[in-house]
C-alpha cells in the first residue's frame, strides 16, 4: 500500500498529541496517571490540564526532535545525520527544548562543542528511550525500504545514544510506523515478529523482549505492566521508576503493548500508554505515532489537536503542513525510482 498524506501527517500529529497528553504527568506514579485517565481525559476535560506554566498542548523534547527529524528530511530530501546532529545541537544550544533527557542533552552539549556525530552519543550502559521516541519519522522515510530504515534508524539514534539497545529500540519504533502505514489489518505475532527480526540486526535483548511481547499482548494492564517494565533489566535491579521507566526496552515494549491493544482507536491507545505511569510523555509519544501512521489524521480528535504547541510556534497548521512535504517529496523520490 501506498500511505496517503493523513497517515504522514497523522503520524506526527499522533505524536505531538500522545506526548502533549502524557506530559502534564510525566514522572507520577501509576495510581496518579490512572485517575488523570479517569477523571480528566475520559470526561473530556483534557485541554484543563496543563503542567508547570505550559498548557496543554506543549508537547516535549520526543516530538520536538521527531520535528526536527523530519525538518531535516525535507532540507536535505534524504537523511542525513551530520545535518540532523547539527539541528539537535542548535535546539539545546538555544535552549528552545522542552523535559530534555540527560543523555540527550549531554550529547547535545557535545555536539556543540564540535565533536562528530558519530561521536557524540553518550555511552553504554547508558540506555534510555531519547533515540526510540523521535524515531518515528525514519518510518515514514523508509516505509519501502527495510535496509535503510534499519540503517537510519540506527545513525539517528547514536547520535546521542551510543548503547546499541537504543539503536535497536528506535528500529522497533521506526519498523512500527512503517508497517502500520502499509497495513489494512495488523496481526500482533507477525508484526512483532517482523520487528523483533529487525531489530536484532543491531542489538538482540530488544530483539528477544519484542518476542516475548507477543505472549504479553493477552494481559491486561495492570498484569502486563508487571513484565514489561521488567523487561531486559537484569536481576535484582532497582529502578526508583514509577510504572514505566525511561529504560529504552520497557517504554518501547510499553508503546508497542498500547497500539497492539486498541489499535483502532487512538484515544484509547494514549490513555493505555499513560494508565501505567512513569515516562508517560515518552511512552504515549511512540505510541500516537503508531496509531496515528495506522488511522490516519481523521482518527486524532481535532478539538485538541488544534492546541498543540511548542512555546506559541508549530501548532496543528504547521506541523501537517511539514508531514505533507515529506509526504511529496516520499512520493517524489518513488515515482523517480520507478523510473530510473
Amino acid at each position: 500500500m501506498i500511505p496517503c498524506k493523513e497517515q504522514f501527517s497523522g503520524c506526527l500529529i499522533g505524536q505531538c498529541l500522545g506526548d502533549a497528553t502524557g506530559f502534564p504527568v510525566e514522572g507520577y506514579a501509576q495510581e496518579a496517571c490512572k485517575k488523570y485517565v479517569e477523571e480528566t481525559l475520559k470526561t473530556g476535560h483534557a485541554e484543563d490540564r496543563g503542567r508547570g506554566h505550559f498548557p496543554f498542548g506543549q508537547y516535549t523534547d520526543d516530538s520536538q526532535l521527531a520535528r526536527e527529524l523530519l525538518q531535516s528530511y525535507a532540507e536535505c530530501r534524504r537523511f542525513d545525520p551530520r545535518n540532523y546532529a547539527g539541528r539537535i545541537a542548535s535546539i539545546f544550544s538555544e535552549k528552545r527544548i522542552v523535559g530534555a533527557g540527560r543523555a540527550t542533552a549531554e550529547a547535545a552539549e557535545r555536539l556543540s562543542r564540535g565533536i562528530s556525530w558519530e561521536k557524540a552519543g553518550t555511552l553504554p550502559p547508558s540506555a534510555g528511550n531519547g533515540s526510540a521516541m523521535r524515531a518515528g519519522p525514519v518510518g515514514l522515510m523508509f516505509f519501502d525500504n527495510p535496509e535503510g530504515l534499519i540503517k537510519s534508524a540506527y545513525d539517528q539514534g547514536r547520535i546521542t545514544h551510543q548503547d546499541r539497545r537504543c539503536s535497536a529500540g528506535a528500529v522497533a519504533i521506526a519498523g512500527a510506523v512503517a508497517l502500520a502505514l502499509q497495513a489494512d489489518s495488523i496481526d500482533s505475532r507477525q508484526f512483532l515478529f517482523r520487528l523483533s527480526e529487525w531489530a536484532h540486526t543491531i542489538e538482540h535483548t530488544v530483539s528477544s523482549a519484542l518476542l516475548q511481547l507477543i505472549e504479553w499482548i493477552s494481559l491486561p494492564p495492570d498484569e502486563a505492566v508487571k513484565f514489561i517494565s521488567k523487561a531486559g533489566l537484569g536481576p535484582g535491579y532497582y529502578d526508583e521508576w514509577h510504572g514505566i521507566s525511561p529504560f529504552v526496552t520497557g517504554s518501547v515494549l510499553w508503546s508497542l503493548y498500547s497500539f497492539l491493544r486498541s489499535r483502532g482507536n487512538y484515544l484509547e491507545t494514549i490513555r493505555t500508554a499513560v494508565a501505567v505511569g512513569g515516562d508517560v510523555d515518552t511512552t504515549a509519544a511512540m505510541a500516537g505515532a503508531v496509531s496515528g501512521a495506522y488511522l490516519g489524521l481523521k482518527a486524532i480528535p481535532l478539538q485538541l489537536s488544534q492546541r498543540l504547541t511548542d512555546q506559541g510556534t508549530w501548532g496543528l497548521d504547521e506541523l501537517i503542513g511539514l508531514a505533507y512535504r515529506c509526504h511529496d517529496l516520499k512520493m517524489e523520490q518513488m515515482m523517480r525510482g520507478k523510473m530510473l
